[in-house]
């Protein structure tokens, strides 16, 4: 594929625990430091970026500077929702009373997917030059969305051409329609899955794919295998350590330790094997970091190491 940065926007997804939000923001630095005016979106009320990078997080929907050509926002389903009611509507106070109606609040818990749409409508918006927040802003080069898990990913994606296809007129199928298409442009947008090499999240990535496949007609670009523990022993190697357990002054707990990462390394290479066997992307490894908690350089190489791989 061509780099990742030729996409306005790069959807980073896996299961939960993979750590694709630390991979979300480390490749939204490095778009950053490449000169690509970069916003990180997390969906969701959670405001992680900025955390890591110690930054104080903006109000609720705020676009917010982190770091050098890079900003961060998170997406709270009901506040696009009122902002996009806003815009369809053309009264913010005619708006405040819809949305405070029993008749509106019965109707959007009768329209499942209704957060989901506006969600990627949100994330699709921060690349277009005319948005209905009205900001000043000029549109982001690069959006990289810290999705949710796979399966509520899958629905954020699946959103825009349900409501495009039930609609079929009208504002809402116009723009559903816009959102589609923008997702499934290969030009556009890049599909990166974040995975474990361990058995269940493999099996989720293998699943994802074919259901990004059904849903978009779309392959993921790449997935990203997290992680990685190092070969550090080979057979010989641990077959001094086993000879050596017995003897005076020599303590076993090294040896249960190069044991214990020797059935790690070897479990994670078979599933890597299977993963590269069955994914249809290329399949990227990431090293296993050893700290107590991730820095903010660590941050930076791991997402240096990510784009450099995919590209």
């Amino acid at each position: 594929m061509t780099s990742l940065f030729s996409h306005n926007m790069i959807f980073i997804t896996g299961k939960g625990g993979v750590g694709k939000t630390t991979l979300a923001l480390g490749v939204a630095l490095e778009a950053a430091a490449q000169g690509h005016r970069t916003i990180v979106c997390e969906v969701g009320e959670h405001r992680r970026a900025p955390e890591i990078l110690g930054v104080a997080a903006g109000a609720d929907g705020a676009e917010t500077q982190i770091a050098d050509g890079l900003w961060s926002t998170s997406i709270s389903p009901r506040r696009a929702l009122e902002e996009w009611l806003s815009q369809q509507v053309g009264s913010r106070s005619l708006m405040q009373v819809l949305t405070k109606s029993n008749a509106f609040q019965y109707f959007v818990a009768a329209a499942p997917g209704t957060d989901e749409l506006v969600t990627m409508t949100k994330v699709w918006e921060l690349t277009q030059d005319e948005r209905w927040s009205r900001r000043a802003e000029d549109p982001y080069d690069v959006v990289v969305v810290d999705a949710p898990a796979s399966g509520h990913g899958l629905a954020l994606l699946a959103a825009p051409a349900t409501f495009a296809s039930v609609a079929r007129v009208g504002p809402i199928a116009k723009q559903a329609g816009r959102v589609d298409a923008f997702l499934k442009d290969p030009h556009r947008a890049a599909y990166v899955a974040v995975t474990l090499a361990a058995e269940l999240p493999v099996t989720e990535t293998v699943e994802l794919q074919a259901a990004l496949a059904e849903q978009l007609g779309r392959p993921l670009d790449a997935v990203l295998a997290n992680q990685v523990l190092p070969r550090r022993f080979a057979a010989a190697d641990l077959e001094r350590v086993g000879a050596a357990r017995g003897r005076p002054r020599v303590s076993t707990a090294p040896a249960r330790a190069a044991r214990s990462q020797a059935a790690q390394v070897v479990e994670q290479q078979a599933q890597l094997r299977r993963l590269r066997r069955e994914a249809r992307a290329p399949v990227h490894t990431l090293p296993f970091v050893v700290t107590e908690r991730l820095g903010l350089e660590d941050v930076r190489r791991l997402g240096r190491s990510a784009t450099r791989a995919v590209a």
